[in-house]
């Protein structure tokens, strides 16, 4: 963990919300100068604080209205059983997040896809025929109440 003060958890609270804002934004809303705020915004950068920046898309603007949860069960917890099904868990695009797990799966991942047909052939086609899989068992968001990458920086600053 690195050593961070207000300034720089203000900053970083202010960039979670607009990953677009220019120095001189960003300085106008922590009370530095934007040659300040530049220098501490490339250092949060180097130090790897601030892992990047991308484009927040919409799924559903573009098709992709299931959401999906997949627990997995391995076939063997060998290190190379695993190693082979998190080479699958990388290759599978539909694949947005996966978590090892404590208790009745070992593995679960939120996959986003465009139909129930899509769901079929990802339980059916790919991870159930794969070698490192035992069992596979799916749950279908019904509703969104909330989603976010956002860190609870607003406690830290205090």
């Amino acid at each position: 963990m690195i050593q961070t003060d207000a300034f720089d958890l203000k900053m970083l609270a202010a960039l979670q919300e607009d990953g677009r804002l220019t120095n001189q934004q960003l300085a106008d809303l922590v009370g530095l100068s934007a040659s300040q705020c530049s220098r501490r915004r490339m250092r949060l950068e180097e130090e790897k604080v601030i892992a990047g920046y991308h484009a927040d898309l919409s799924g559903e603007a573009l098709g992709f209205n299931l959401i999906a949860f997949i627990q997995v069960r391995l076939a063997t917890h060998s290190p190379d059983n695993a190693k082979k099904f998190r080479a699958l868990v990388n290759r599978v695009e539909e694949i947005q997040e996966a978590y090892s797990l404590t208790g009745d799966a070992d593995y679960v991942l939120k996959v986003v896809l465009r139909d129930l047909k899509s769901l079929s052939h990802l339980v059916n086609d790919v991870l159930m025929p794969h070698q490192s899989v035992a069992h596979v068992r799916s749950s279908i968001v019904l509703d969104r109440l909330k989603e976010s990458t956002r860190l609870p920086l607003r406690d830290a600053i205090g």
